[in-house]
């Protein structure tokens, strides 16, 4: 693949981190993180080697779906601070090349924002047609978003007897992207917050934003998609838009804009992530090595994004019955610790069985995938989830910054702050960042190594991914190239050491293969074969080395 012209492209090599300001650090006291405890901690998300910064919901909010139930789009959730708050934070984060990114969730509101109680007075209401309602609910009216907690998708408004439309929560109605001046607002949105100073949106269900009930009269919803796209080009030529479409590959071609970039700018790779846990379960990476060869191309203007574990639960709807069931006997064998029969409640060190071995081998993985890597906050000191916070909140506790009872997060209360820490071995006093700070050897400076090395090696966020053949069967062996350069990667996913002989065609003589994690350097045969040994979840990046390419390493 040909790198041109990145100045705007920032995005192909950045390394994304996700957090909740309410969650991340207190600094009044009063139990809820805030923007002013952020933004103390810059320093240690440009240490760590983050480059973009995404910031779940930090709006108004009537607090029933974690700030995903919205009261006012413009706004700033008083409890975190304010938006002189929020702007400090923008501006300390780009002093350190750092780039914002913040929620952008438009496919509902709460109930209790304006729009919706005034549409919910009259059915004449200007506001009325800013949400999707029937005299009578469709014949299809099962929620399959949220079972087991909604069973319908129609509420009944009992003062106008009308029901509406809500694809998750009766508390969430959905807006009506069929109405021109829901539309009109949602840019307005957009305009309003890249003026603030953020780089982009990642924007939240968006199969849901695009979905056009029934009855409806709007043609094309992805060219309103692909006018968002012109819209934000024109505002600011830097900002992304990071889709959360959990679609099959070839239906995730569409939000790209049939793979032309015209639409969204990243996509989550949901597919190659549930695979990846499949491939955990069975110690065999065949299930991840069939989702990379299946990704379909895509141009230099959109990108995948991968991840491990995000805010939600650790969906595994794509999977077979039997392929869920396998990762769930493996990873979740307590039912307490699945959620809607589809996905799972944990971080990845518990399902892991606190293995060191296994967990760096997962996140080597993660940086060395084609594509962008994104961090959920705590993952790189290694946090667990806390079991006693009933489903997807229970891996939204708490960051942990050192081994007190709250773990540096609050100076209140413990029964004031906003989650409770994880107990046992995960909690604060085993698990925090300090103790990791100045350790060489803590999961925490690994990260920041696997940081670095992706990020001077920009073959693995532009190039093109090769699935190596080779004769042991338990190891994942890729090859990313692009104009720059080639990276191999080797990735043992069971626990007996095991030796690969690869073969690499069409690299000229003299070329070696220099690891980038140590100073040794592999000679290749006259065929290009080349002999290594992996320890028991052992993992190697090779760059080729050829002769007068110039590059360190």
């Amino acid at each position: 693949m040909k790198i041109t012209d990145t100045s705007d492209l920032w995005w192909k090599t950045s390394v994304v981190y996700c957090l909740d300001v309410e969650t991340y650090l207190d600094s009044d006291g009063d139990g809820i993180g805030d923007f002013t405890g952020l933004g103390r901690r810059i320093d240690y998300l440009a240490d760590l080697g983050v480059t973009c910064l995404w910031l779940m919901p930090f709006y108004p909010t009537a607090d029933r779906d974690d700030g995903y139930d919205v009261t006012d789009f413009y706004g700033v959730d008083p409890r975190l601070g304010t938006h002189g708050d929020l702007v400090e934070v923008v501006r300390t984060a780009r002093d350190h090349g750092i780039r914002v990114i913040v929620d952008l969730v438009v496919n509902h509101t709460s109930d209790k924002h304006p729009w919706f109680v005034a549409a919910r007075r009259s059915k004449t209401s200007p506001f009325r047609d800013f949400y999707v309602w029937r005299d009578e609910p469709p014949a299809n009216n099962v929620n399959a978003v949220f079972p087991g907690e909604e069973s319908t998708l129609w509420e009944l408004d009992e003062k106008s007897g009308q029901y509406y439309l809500h694809s998750f929560y009766k508390h969430q109605p959905d807006l009506n992207i069929a109405n021109p001046t829901v539309r009109d607002e949602i840019a307005k949105t957009i305009g309003f917050w890249l003026q603030v100073g953020v780089s982009g949106f990642r924007v939240d269900a968006v199969p849901f934003l695009l979905e056009v009930p029934e009855g409806e009269e709007f043609t094309d919803p992805h060219e309103y998609l692909r006018d968002l796209r012109r819209f934000l080009r024109r505002r600011s030529k830097e900002a992304v838009l990071l889709g959360e479409v959990n679609l099959p590959y070839k239906e995730q071609l569409d939000y790209f804009g049939a793979g032309k970039g015209e639409e969204l700018t990243l996509q989550f790779d949901f597919i190659g992530m549930q695979a990846l846990y499949l491939s955990l379960a069975r110690s065999d990476p065949r299930p991840l090595a069939k989702a990379l060869r299946s990704r379909p191309p895509i141009e230099p203007e959109a990108q995948w994004a991968n991840f491990v574990r995000n805010h939600d639960e650790l969906t595994l709807d794509k999977l077979t019955d039997k392929e869920r069931d396998e990762v769930f006997e493996a990873f979740a064998p307590d039912e307490r610790q699945r959620v809607y029969g589809r996905g799972i409640t944990r971080r990845l060190p518990p399902m892991l069985g606190g293995d060191p071995r296994r967990i760096r081998m997962v996140y080597s993985l993660l940086f060395s995938l084609p594509g962008t890597p994104v961090l959920f906050y705590g993952e790189e000191i290694g946090m667990g989830e806390n079991p006693e916070i009933p489903g997807r909140l229970a891996v939204r506790t708490p960051m942990q910054w050192n081994d007190s009872r709250s773990g540096g997060f609050s100076t209140a209360p413990p029964s004031r702050l906003t989650a409770a820490p994880p107990e046992g071995g995960y909690a604060p006093a085993h698990v925090n960042a300090s103790a990791q700070l100045n350790d060489d050897d803590s999961l925490l400076q690994f990260i920041r190594r696997l940081a670095a090395r992706y990020r001077i090696s920009p073959e693995i966020g532009w190039g093109e991914v090769e699935i190596l053949e080779h004769d042991a069967p338990a190891v994942l062996a890729h090859s990313v190239s692009a104009d720059v350069g080639r990276m191999i990667a080797l990735h043992n996913f069971s626990e007996e050491p095991t030796r690969v002989q690869l073969t690499l065609d069409n690299e000229p003589e003299g070329a070696q293969l220099s690891d980038l994690f140590g100073p040794d350097r592999r000679e290749l045969d006259d065929r290009g074969r080349v002999d290594i040994e992996l320890p028991a979840y052992g993992w190697t990046w090779l760059r080729v080395a050829r002769p007068g390419d110039g590059r360190l390493g």
